[in-house]
């Protein structure tokens, strides 16, 4: 990896024996991608001196000959080379081995199942990268796909990578929606701490709230957004309103329930009947359920994506947003601007909770005896037309 910024590279894979690998529902071992065997390969070559610094690696089409493979499957082997700083490519001249780099800096690992599906990580990890601390510092990025259990086996394979890859720190999003959650996040956590390597939680913590684990976390107040966002549908003069969510959520949803039932007792809101339903904003089912037994005048959603479900089922089904149902969410991603009616929500800055967790993981490695800490950075409500707050006051809205 090349010093002087934090670089994205993919995910790490290591060669292990068929007894070590990690098995399928099957029992058979998952198969490593073919350009990860290829990177495996010219990485032994390198460390092992058969490719020396300033040597010229075969071309690609060279390397698909010798590998039985695409170019295509050779270049992403290559670039991952590349992105490690092992290598350097100019047009014209082919592909050379580096000498080692004389660096200071820390390799990282990225550990987030959601990454790609979850829009708030994606920016999380521009702003660890564009932060002035990523200077000489390497970000490896990895993250799970597929079904449930798929996404915790592979989660749990590219934690042992990252262990092996001698990786300074990890930077884990724990998983959330899926069964076994909550066992393969206390197995993650305790392969890394064994294998002596720090951890800084984003987003939310693996420990059920209000409790919390002995890791540094980094994001925002859930409690202090799920207060504001309600309170500003109380301060519209509304009353009956209902908490959506989906199961087997993180605790950043129940932190977020906290904070809406504590705005309800603040505006004097009988307590006695709950309005919060946990089920799938995608199930019409579920819709017509909170519909009926919580009959109410606006919904709180556990964040965007819930928001955006459930705006699509209550139009499909004539209900109107905001005229007939007020709706709010929680995380102000990219299209949540961009909806039909443009939603309401808690907006969080990702670009520096990731600026906040590399400082809070450089922190940690200059001085591992810190106590444990909790870098909450702050919402704020941005208002737009799902609120229904133009009805009221006759502004025109976005």
């Amino acid at each position: 990896m090349k010093s002087g910024r934090l670089h994205p590279g993919s995910t790490v894979s290591t060669r292990r024996s068929a007894a070590s690998e990690p098995q399928s529902e099957a029992g058979k071992p998952l198969e490593i991608p073919k350009y990860r065997q290829v990177y495996e390969d010219l990485l032994s070559s390198i460390k092992s001196g058969t490719f020396r610094p300033g040597d010229r690696l075969p071309s690609e089409a060279e390397l698909g000959k010798r590998y039985d493979t695409s170019r295509i499957t050779v270049a992403k082997a290559v670039n991952e080379l590349h992105l490690r700083g092992l290598v350097s490519r100019r047009a014209g001249s082919g592909t050379h081995v580096l000498a080692p780099a004389r660096t200071t800096g820390h390799l990282f690992g990225l550990l987030i199942p959601d990454l790609g599906r979850t829009e708030i990580f994606e920016p999380i990890c521009h702003g660890m990268m564009q932060s002035p601390l990523s200077k000489a510092h390497s970000l490896l990025w990895g993250h799970a796909m597929g079904d449930a259990a798929l996404q915790e086996r592979e989660a749990e394979q590219l934690c042992r990578q990252y262990i092996e890859q001698k990786v300074s720190g990890v930077f884990f999003a724990p998983l959330e929606f899926t069964p076994a959650k909550d066992a393969v996040n206390h197995r993650i956590v305790s392969a890394l701490e064994k294998a002596g390597v720090a951890v800084v939680l984003l987003d939310r913590c693996y420990a059920p709230y209000p409790l919390r684990s002995k890791y540094d976390l980094v994001g925002i107040d859930n409690r202090r957004a799920g207060f504001l966002i309600t309170q500003h549908l109380l301060r519209l003069g509304l009353r009956r309103i209902a908490f959506v969510a989906k199961p087997l959520s993180a605790s950043t949803v129940v932190a977020r329930i906290a904070g809406y039932r504590e705005a309800l007792f603040a505006y004097g809101i009988d307590m006695r009947e709950d309005l919060v339903r946990r089920g799938d904003p995608d199930d019409p089912a579920f819709v017509e359920q909170v519909l009926q037994t919580c009959k109410p005048e606006a919904i709180v959603c556990a964040n965007d994506a819930a928001a955006a479900r459930l705006m699509t089922h209550l139009n499909a089904q004539g209900i109107r947003v905001p005229e007939d149902m007020r709706i709010v969410g929680i995380d102000d991603v990219k299209y949540a601007a961009m909806l039909p009616t443009p939603l309401t929500t808690q907006h969080q800055n990702c670009a520096n909770i990731g600026a906040a967790a590399l400082s809070a993981m450089l922190e940690r490695l200059e001085n591992p005896q810190l106590p444990t800490r909790d870098i909450l950075l702050q919402t704020h409500t941005v208002v737009r037309r799902s609120c229904g707050a133009h009805l009221h006051a006759g502004k025109t809205l976005s």
